[in-house]
């Protein structure tokens, strides 16, 4: 409310100024956040997993602007433990130089190597009534799990030879949960889904799984509990996530492990009305503490040092 917003879309800029002089369109990405910059005059940079913008970029506008803020929201999985660690270590790294703040999606106080003069914060995966559009706990669903993997972000088939853990995990699950009924993408050479179809899919489910590769980690989450929660599904999510720090049992299910989600899947299957409780009550108090708004003002707040009315929840 009261900002101006200016989107500045990295690859699209990329995908219509490559040529053969400038092969990967860095040079054109680059020029024209400059020449945005001049003519746009920003308080605040805000990126979001812009390897192709340079830090020698960066650093000519804090020089050419000195009261601009430089802020990055990092999506992707950090634990040293999960997938691609030193590949995302290095891309939150890359920058550090001229950025004030990161916003992460993994709680900071378990990362060991971020930059010590860069403020750095947790926040939500936010969710948004635009996108978020199904109460899934108001209609009767045909299924009882969802959940959908894939290669990468809106990749349209799987990689040849490709596999994680998550495979395992849920070949696994299935085995021991009799009766219930799974629709699952992305494992046994069933694609995954994207846009229109995925949401046709997922407003059938009772529950859906929120299982990310590679161990647990403190407050991280792909994007997945969003579509998940925000839509009125069931959320079962992995205790050693931390998550039950904002959420109760009457919100969220939490399990041990897979013998101890297979039991909760099997009642929560049988037990509409228990079913419905929490598909209800988890949507709404996402909304309510974990909406794009909050995230937004809490991304500007803290990045400028403004101070809050009131703490926000994930703070408390």
């Amino acid at each position: 409310m009261g900002h101006s917003v200016l989107g500045y879309s990295d690859r699209d800029i990329v995908r219509y100024y490559r040529s053969y002089k400038d092969i990967t369109g860095a040079n054109s990405l680059n020029n024209k956040l400059k020449n945005t910059c001049y003519n746009y005059k920003p308080d605040m940079i805000v990126m979001g997993h812009s390897d192709l913008i340079n830090s020698q970029q960066l650093g000519h506008l804090k020089n050419e602007y000195p009261k601009i803020k430089i802020a990055q929201w990092f999506l992707d999985p950090l634990n040293k433990d999960g997938p691609d660690f030193e590949r995302n270590k290095k891309r939150i790294l890359d920058k550090s130089e001229y950025i004030d703040s990161n916003f992460i999606t993994t709680s900071p106080d378990v990362l060991g190597f971020l930059p010590k003069n860069t403020n750095n914060y947790f926040i939500p995966n936010p969710v948004d009534s635009s996108f978020e559009t199904l109460n899934n706990f108001a209609n009767p669903c045909s299924v009882d799990v969802f959940f959908a993997l894939s290669h990468g972000v809106h990749r349209g088939v799987l990689k040849l030879g490709k596999d994680d853990d998550r495979n395992y995990f849920l070949k696994q699950l299935t085995k021991k949960t009799n009766n219930v009924k799974f629709d699952l993408y992305g494992v046994d050479k069933k694609q995954p889904i994207w846009a229109d179809h995925y949401f046709k899919v997922i407003a059938n489910a009772k529950m859906g799984l929120n299982l990310s590769r590679g161990e647990p980690v403190k407050y991280y989450s792909s994007d997945r509990i969003v579509q998940i929660i925000g839509n009125g599904l069931v959320a079962l999510i992995d205790e050693k996530t931390q998550y039950s720090n904002f959420f109760s049992d009457n919100e969220m299910v939490f399990y041990k492990n897979i013998n101890d989600l297979s039991s909760k899947i099997i009642q929560i299957a049988n037990d509409e009305k228990l079913r419905k409780k929490i598909g209800k009550n988890g949507k709404e108090k996402y909304f309510k503490f974990f909406n794009s708004t909050i995230v937004a003002d809490y991304i500007i707040n803290k990045t400028f040092g403004f101070k809050s009315n009131s703490k926000y929840y994930w703070e408390q």
